[in-house]
């Protein structure tokens, strides 16, 4: 057979690395079927074509993007904050359960949220590279996953917690895989359809701690979570909102070119969020620097959704978003630490060396001593604090009825 001269030869510069120099002189064709494989996978790569099979830490990853796992580790934060928010005693089995329910049963949803959406996920450039639209997971694999996921929070909550916890668990699932996916390419309602969904883990970890739902606490909780899903979604929606008109959603700014529906919205959900720490401290749930300190993070976000207002710009709708991000954590977790469910006298008279609500109060106790209210309150010279005051002038007012009521009973014998 005659040698031939072609276009291919390897160099010795680059032979090392198995590539091959496309040249149109001193070449040779390929002339076994290893060096033909060689060609193929280098044509493969400069066309950006991936011939590898996937690494298990390729697959851990794209199931994680698939769960919506950031999302549902917020999920996690909220119901921890509900069971948290009971004041305890904390015992390990319950509050276990509830997490890793709450977090597997978020994961099953946003699995099958993608599985739904997968078609209109590939039209936009925010979820284009998305698990499924990317072609890393198949739909059956998404599938198989979800139920995986959906299962073993039912079977946890259900051993783990109790009924109530369990039923509010799936039925949450359902609720955002089901009518919330598909409402979101035919009502704008569905922004509201997804903050119930929000609203409902905190319910469950209060329902994992108490059994029951007969308390102002956790409704206080869900109504923070529901009211705070709209400045923050919104802000989010504005900044992509060509993007989710290219998929076909239905966003309140897809139909809204100025913005005034937008800056109107988050405006007033961020302003119904003010009355929220006021009501906890009238109604003895929280102490009243609860209400000083959620009414000083509620003030910022109402000036960053003001700011919006006035100008509509994406920078100022990425402020409140961010605004939003550590708005979320520092709510509850001053709420679960100006909860009056904590009472120390009954926490130090607990048996047993290792309870977990000692270790969880040593920690509030260290961080409540660094607390201004509770430190101008062990001074009784201190009349600065405006708790003190308040309480001061309440039980004052009290005092005073009650010798008015007593000098009127004693008028009216005599």
């Amino acid at each position: 057979m005659l040698s031939i001269r072609c276009l291919c030869r390897p160099t010795h510069a680059i032979s090392q690395s198995r590539r091959w120099n496309f040249s149109p002189l001193n070449t040779t064709f390929p002339t076994s079927r290893c060096q033909l494989q060689m060609m193929a996978s280098v044509v493969d790569r400069r066309k950006g074509i991936k011939n590898s099979k996937p690494t298990r830490s390729d697959t851990v990853k794209a199931l994680k993007e698939l769960s919506k796992f950031r999302l549902s580790s917020l999920v996690l934060m909220t119901s921890s904050a509900g069971y948290l928010a009971a004041g305890g005693p904390v015992e390990v089995i319950p509050f276990t359960s509830v997490c890793m329910g709450t977090l597997l049963a978020a994961c099953s949803a946003g699995s099958f949220n993608q599985i739904i959406e997968s078609d209109r996920d590939s039209k936009m450039n925010r979820t284009k590279n998305r698990p499924i639209p990317s072609k890393r997971i198949s739909v059956n694999q998404g599938i198989a996953w979800g139920s995986l996921t959906g299962l073993s929070s039912l079977a946890i909550l259900t051993l783990g917690t109790n009924p109530i916890t369990a039923t509010l668990g799936m039925g949450n699932l359902v609720l955002y895989a089901v009518p919330y996916t598909l409402s979101k390419t035919r009502t704008e309602m569905n922004t509201w359809i997804g903050s119930v969904v929000g609203a409902v883990p905190p319910l469950m970890g209060w329902t994992a701690a108490t059994g029951t739902i007969d308390s102002i606490d956790p409704l206080l909780l869900s109504s923070l979570l529901f009211l705070w899903q709209f400045p923050h979604f919104f802000a989010l929606s504005w900044m992509y909102k060509s993007d989710y008109a290219r998929g076909g959603f239905k966003m309140v700014p897809c139909a809204d070119p100025t913005g005034q529906r937008t800056a109107k919205l988050i405006t007033k959900y961020s302003i119904y969020l003010f009355p929220l720490p006021i009501v906890a401290a009238l109604c003895d749930v929280t102490s009243w620097m609860y209400a000083v300190e959620g009414s000083g993070i509620n003030a910022l976000l109402c000036y960053k959704a003001f700011r919006f207002g006035q100008d509509k710009s994406n920078n100022n709708a990425k402020d409140v978003f961010k605004t939003s991000l550590w708005y979320l954590p520092v709510a509850l977790a001053l709420f679960v630490f100006h909860s009056k469910r904590w009472k120390e006298n009954r926490i130090d008279n607990l048996e047993g060396e290792n309870n977990s609500l000692r270790v969880l109060e040593g920690y509030r106790r260290k961080l409540k001593a660094m607390c201004v209210h509770e430190v101008l309150a062990k001074d009784e010279k201190a009349n600065l604090c405006p708790v003190v005051v308040a309480e001061d002038m309440s039980e004052k007012a009290k005092e005073k009825a009650k010798e008015k009521v007593f000098t009127e009973s004693i008028t009216k014998i005599e």
